[in-house]
This record gives C-alpha cells, sequence and structure tokens, in this order.
C-alpha cells in the first residue's frame, strides 16, 4: 500500500479497526497523511459498527481521541440518501456505507477513503474520492 497525499483521509470501519489492532499498513498510512497536514475522519456512526468485545477499549478510545469524528448531520444524512437513490441501493446493508460516503464528500479534498470494500464506497462517491483497499 502506498500512502496517499490528501487533504482528508476517511476511514471506514475497517480502517479504523486496523487503526485500533495497530496494523502496520493502515498506521503508516495515517502516519503519512498526518505528516503532510491532512486530516483523518472517520463517521460517528463508524465506532459503532467497528467495535466488538475483543477490542481493549482503552486502546479503542485513544485512537477516537486522535481522529477527528464527523457527526451525522441532517444534511449529510440527505446526501448519504441521494447518493443511495442515485447508486439504485438501498437497505441496511448500504446505508452505513452511504453516510461514510457522504461524510467523504463533504470533507475538503482530495480525499482518499480507506476501506475494506471500495466497490460499494466507488459506486456511492465516484470518481470524487480515491478509494484505496484495506
Amino acid at each position: 500500500m502506498t500512502a496517499p497525499l490528501v487533504g482528508t483521509l476517511v476511514l471506514d470501519c475497517e480502517g479504523l479497526s486496523k487503526l485500533v489492532n495497530d496494523d502496520r499498513g493502515v498506521t503508516a498510512l495515517v502516519r503519512r497523511a498526518r505528516d503532510n497536514g491532512a486530516h483523518v475522519v472517520t463517521s460517528t456512526v463508524t465506532p459503532v459498527e467497528a467495535r466488538h468485545p475483543g477490542v481493549r477499549q482503552a486502546r479503542f478510545d485513544w485512537v477516537l481521541s486522535r481522529i477527528d469524528l464527523v457527526p451525522v448531520s441532517d444534511d449529510i444524512s440527505r446526501a448519504a440518501s441521494k447518493l443511495l437513490a442515485i447508486a439504485g441501493l438501498h437497505g441496511h446493508k448500504y446505508a452505513l456505507d452511504a453516510i461514510l460516503s457522504a461524510t467523504a464528500l463533504g470533507c475538503p479534498g482530495p480525499v482518499v477513503v480507506l476501506s475494506s470494500d471500495p466497490g460499494d464506497i466507488t459506486m456511492l462517491c465516484g470518481p470524487r474520492v480515491r478509494v484505496v483497499k484495506v
């Protein structure tokens, strides 16, 4: 994985989980993004999706304290709904990806999303963000 030079680095559930688990590749990407002045963010719903009983709470809280959590505002909710409609998608299977995509599209660019599911994020965001598989 090569580290992107970005304005905003957005973590999906897997990106956040790998950062919490101190994955070398994701940790290096986040470090490089920060070194280049990028913001590192995720949606406020992502920690809910990423949290599981095997995660040490202190580590999880520490990682969350080091990234910006973007709240799901009315605008993000509406934008996510529109992204789903444009892509012809619906339901809970795509809801969190749509919220994360709307969050990413509202961030200062260029934007890179670290995702375990680049197909869905690309389908929702189109060419407006770069998606890196983690």
